[in-house]
Order: structure tokens, then C-alpha cells, then sequence
């Protein structure tokens, strides 16, 4: 039997439901088809051996790993590259601290696709109404559209290093992305992109031949800092970093390829294994980077003055190796494909829950042509794009990665929202602690986001003091909240109890028939307010950008 066939021919079990289908429902019940093994729907028996217990892992992995190694994209090493070239080893620490963000907002969606069988985007718009909804995936459109533009910039600049013409490389990258995406196959399409996962594992030779400092690498990861002090072109750096290895795309991507997998409660330590092991490989990759080039660039008249990913990779060429530099470029090429599937998928997944249009890689051409038709669309435009001439390919890879970095915590602020929501969540609902960590992570957000907004406007400002000042007032607003938080949590009835299988068990009710919850006037508010400051964030960062670019 062919893979196709076993995906049409699998058991699934009938949605009881009469209401209408919020995701591929008569898709989205059936066996789980990963790249490495096959769960049946039918399996529910306990795993008591580490063997069952691998297996299954096997199974499940995928998700989480993508997500995260896709995070690693070509804008995300042009970042990592730029942050070695022009600060050395003292950002590294930043990858640290970003290990948790990246679990804990990973975590969440992971949840929220395994319980609810929805996508991120539809619950947004179901949940909080129809504007919000449009609101959050407007955002999300026009930045992943441009992230997908800085997916293909990666292939042009890797392509030049070996002497290929952008008008031939880029489109002979279009074709296979579109060639591994529409086979209708969800485990084929998979298997494709761990092949592409698997070479990402360049970076280990990469950092070997660079020989970079143990003394100044140890310096970079434990003690904070920033190389000639903090200024706000180095706050939109570290925003950039921010916002390439957190982006906004990966919650939409994990929690609709999460519900596209079929992937249930029963199964979400597996798949929450699948992302920590993504966090830690996407940081690692980071780092490696990260330390290489600063090993080939410190003490060099280069340092400091980054241009793109090109001059990175020639650059390396002649201060480390000639393999150094090809082992970047074929680096910079796997990780264009890699996000930009990710990504064009991510927006493919939010297009079909606005729309209500069937979008799922278990379905074929002909089942779904909207779906991989807006797929199509957005490779076409976004690769036609990058073979614009003398376009500051540079200036515009760290611009949209800052821009990432502005929008995260709206993102995020939702995910939390819809993790405290009993009724979508029920017994799965967010702790405590979790909630207190995520809004730690949107409160730095904010105060990196505010300096680089706050710098643009007065240039002359002291970013030092900005950032503690900033910083003291994110912490009195977040403890002023938890204790809210804790004081009107007080009278709440206790969670009801419920078995490890009862817990396994249970799923959202269809969302029709759920009430949309009511918003305090507080709420409202605070929103409101989240979203005007995202809208200023993002125009003073167009200007930061054309700045930059005119200097």
C-alpha cells in the first residue's frame, strides 16, 4: 500500500459533532504518520518499556524540531552572523536566556493544538471576535511575507557564492519548496524536511575549523554585556535576535502542525520532549555561528561592519578557510528552504483558518486548492521580489527580525489569554508559575521593544539608563499584576480532579457552542493599549530602518 493510500485508508473515528468542522475535522482524527513510525488511533495502551517509549517519540517527533530549526532561517543566521561580526562573543549570553522564552511560548500552542484540534489563528478569532482575529493574522501575514522575501534573499546570497545567478538559483528554490509541500502527503512532506534538518548539522564542522576563543566564548554566554556598550543600533540587534530565534510564525506553525499531525493530549509529553530538544538544537546552532564569526572577524578591519550574509561567508573564506566559507553558504542555502517552508506554511495554516478553507498537507492538490494555491502565491511573489536589483538585502534581513522581535509579545499575550480559558482548555489550562514566567517574557519584550522605539525618537538619549529605567517600571507593573492576579484568585473553586486518563481524554467541545468569553473593561484597555504600541513599535522602526539605511 502506498503512503497515500494508508493516509486515505487509515482508522479514523467520525466526528460525533453536527456543527461545522473548525480544522480538517474528517482529516484531523486518524493515525498519526510521522517520519520515523505510525501510531494508530486506535493504540491508547500505556508505554512501559523505554523501547514503546522511543518508538514513540520517533512517531510524534517532527513539530517541535521543525519549528525551531526553521527558526533558524536564513534571516536567523544573517542575525547570528552580524551579532558575531560587530559584537564578538558578548552577545552570546542572549541565547541563553532565550532557551525558556522559546519553551515556554512553544509549550503553550503545543497544548493549545493538541486539545483543541484548532489553529492558533481561529481560536484568536473565535475567542476574542472576528477583529481581533484579522487584526493577529493581518500582522502575521505581513510579516511572514516579508520573512519569506529574507528566506529567499538567503538562497540569492548562497547562490552567489558559488558563482549561480539569483534568476537561476531562486527559482529552482521556489520549485522545490512547492515540490516537497504539495504532494498531499503529510508524513512525505516531513521525511523532506528532516532531510533538510539533518544538514543543518554543518555548524558542528563549522565552529571546529573556526577555533574560536574558549576564554572569550565562556565570557560571552555568563556574563552580560554588550561590546563598545548598549546603543540603539545594539538594542535593535539584540531585538533582532530576539526576534528571529522567537518568532511570532513559529506559535502559529507548531499549533496548526500540531493538529495537522494529529497529534492529542494522550501524546503531549512526546511532543512537548520534540520542543525542548528543538529549543536547545536551535540554540546551539545559534551559538555556533554566533562563535565562529567572531572568531573570523575580531581583530580584522571587517569587525564591525557587517554587510550581509555574502561578505560573512567570504569572509570566513579568507580568514578561516575556503571550506569555512562553503560550509556557511551551503549553511545559508538549507536554512532558507527550511524556514521558508516553515514559514509559507505557517501562513498558509492562518489564511485557512480566517477563511475557513480546508488546509491540511493530509489532503491533495485537488482537495484543497486554496490552500496550497495562497502557498504557491506567496513563494511565487516573495522569490520574484529578491531578484529585485540593489535592494539593501542586509539592512532589510535585521529590519524584519526586529520587527519579529516587536510583535512577540501580542502573540504572546494571547497564547496566555487562551491558556487560561477553561473552556477551551479545561483540566490543561495554564499554572501559576507559567503565567507568572510568560508575562515576565512579554514584560522584556516590551521594555526591549520600548528602547528601540524611545532611541529612535532621541537619538541623544542614554540607552544604559533608558533600559534601567524602563526595566524598573516593567517589574513594578508585573508585580503589582501577579499580586492582582493572586488577590481576586483567592475566592476561585478549587480545579476539579481528574484522572491521568480522564486528563488524555478530554478535548475542546466544538467551538460553536461555546459562549466568547467577556472582557473587563481593564482588559479591554490593556489590549488596546498592547496593540497602539505595537502599531507606533513598528513605524519607529521603519524609521530606524531607513536610517540605518541612508547613513
Amino acid at each position: 500500500m502506498s503512503e497515500r493510500e494508508s493516509n486515505r485508508k487509515d482508522s479514523r473515528s467520525k466526528p460525533t459533532s453536527a456543527m461545522p468542522a473548525p480544522f480538517d475535522t474528517e482529516l484531523q482524527h486518524g493515525d498519526i504518520h510521522g517520519a520515523f513510525g505510525t501510531i494508530r488511533v486506535s493504540d491508547v495502551n500505556p508505554r512501559l518499556t523505554w523501547r514503546r517509549r522511543l518508538l514513540t517519540l520517533l512517531a510524534i517527533i517532527g513539530p517541535g524540531l521543525i519549528v525551531m530549526v526553521g527558526d533558524n532561517d536564513a534571516g536567523g543566521v544573517s542575525t547570528y552572523a552580524q551579532a558575531g561580526q560587530d559584537f564578538g562573543y558578548s552577545l552570546l549570553w542572549t541565547l541563553l536566556l532565550l532557551i525558556p522564552v522559546l519553551i515556554v511560548n512553544q509549550e503553550m500552542v503545543v497544548r493549545l493544538g493538541a486539545v483543541t484540534g484548532v489553529g492558533y489563528a481561529k481560536l484568536i478569532s473565535e475567542r476574542f471576535g472576528r477583529s481581533w482575529g484579522w487584526f493577529s493574522a493581518g500582522g502575521i501575514f505581513l510579516l511572514n511575507f516579508l520573512t519569506i522575501s529574507t528566506e529567499f534573499m538567503g538562497v540569492s546570497l548562497a547562490g552567489e557564492y558559488f558563482g549561480l545567478k539569483p534568476f537561476i538559483i531562486v527559482p529552482i528554490a521556489a520549485l522545490l519548496l512547492v515540490g516537497i509541500t504539495v504532494s498531499g502527503n503529510f508524513r512525505r512532506w516531513e521525511r523532506a524536511m528532516f532531510a533538510f534538518l539533518f544538514a543543518s548539522l554543518l555548524v558542528l564542522p563549522l565552529v571546529v575549523l573556526s577555533h574560536p576563543s574558549p576564554t572569550g566564548a565562556l565570557q560571552g554566554f555568563v556574563i552580560p554585556g554588550v561590546e563598545g556598550g548598549l546603543t540603539s543600533n545594539s538594542a535593535l540587534l539584540i531585538v533582532a535576535i530576539v526576534g528571529t530565534t522567537v518568532a511570532p510564525w513559529q506559535m502559529f506553525f507548531q499549533q496548526s502542525n500540531v493538529v495537522d499531525k494529529r497529534i492529542t493530549p494522550r501524546w503531549l509529553d512526546y511532543e512537548k520532549a520534540d520542543t525542548v530538544l528543538g529549543a536547545f538544537v536551535v540554540v546551539i546552532g545559534a551559538a555556533a555561528i554566533m562563535m565562529a564569526t567572531a572568531s573570523a572577524f575580531m581583530g580584522t578591519p571587517e569587525f564591525g561592519h557587517y554587510k550581509d550574509a555574502m561578505h560573512v561567508a567570504q569572509g570566513l573564506h579568507v580568514n578561516i578557510s575556503p571550506v569555512a566559507g562553503a560550509i556557511f553558504a551551503l549553511l545559508l542555502f538549507d536554512a532558507s528552504i527550511v524556514g521558508a517552508s516553515a514559514v509559507t506554511l505557517a501562513t498558509s495554516y492562518a489564511f485557512g483558518d480566517i477563511f475557513g478553507l480546508r488546509h491540511s498537507l493530509h489532503r491533495g492538490v485537488r482537495e484543497a486548492k486554496l490552500f496550497y494555491a495562497s502557498y504557491t502565491g506567496m513563494v511565487a511573489v516573495a522569490a520574484a521580489i529578491v531578484l529585485i536589483p540593489y535592494a539593501p538585502l542586509g539592512l532589510i534581513t535585521t529590519a524584519v527580525q526586529a520587527l519579529a522581535g516587536v510583535m512577540l509579545p501580542s502573540t504572546t499575550v494571547f497564547a496566555v489569554l487562551l491558556c487560561n480559558d477553561a473552556a477551551v482548555l479545561g483540566p490543561w489550562v495554564n499554572r501559576p508559575w507559567l503565567n507568572a514566567v510568560a508575562g515576565v517574557i512579554v514584560g522584556a519584550m516590551l521594555v526591549l521593544s520600548a528602547i528601540l522605539v524611545v532611541s529612535t525618537v532621541i537619538p541623544s538619549i542614554d540607552v544604559t539608563i533608558l533600559l534601567v529605567v524602563l526595566g524598573s517600571v516593567a517589574a513594578a507593573v508585573l508585580a503589582l499584576g501577579m499580586g492582582w492576579s493572586w488577590f481576586n484568585s483567592r475566592g476561585a473553586p478549587p480545579a476539579v480532579q481528574m484522572s491521568r486518563e480522564e486528563r488524555a481524554s478530554w478535548r475542546m467541545p466544538a467551538l460553536a457552542l461555546l459562549e466568547r468569553p467577556a472582557w473587563s473593561m481593564g482588559r479591554r484597555i490593556a489590549i488596546g493599549a498592547l496593540a497602539s504600541y505595537l502599531v507606533i513599535s513598528i513605524v519607529m522602526l521603519a524609521v530606524k530602518a531607513v536610517q540605518l539605511g541612508t547613513q
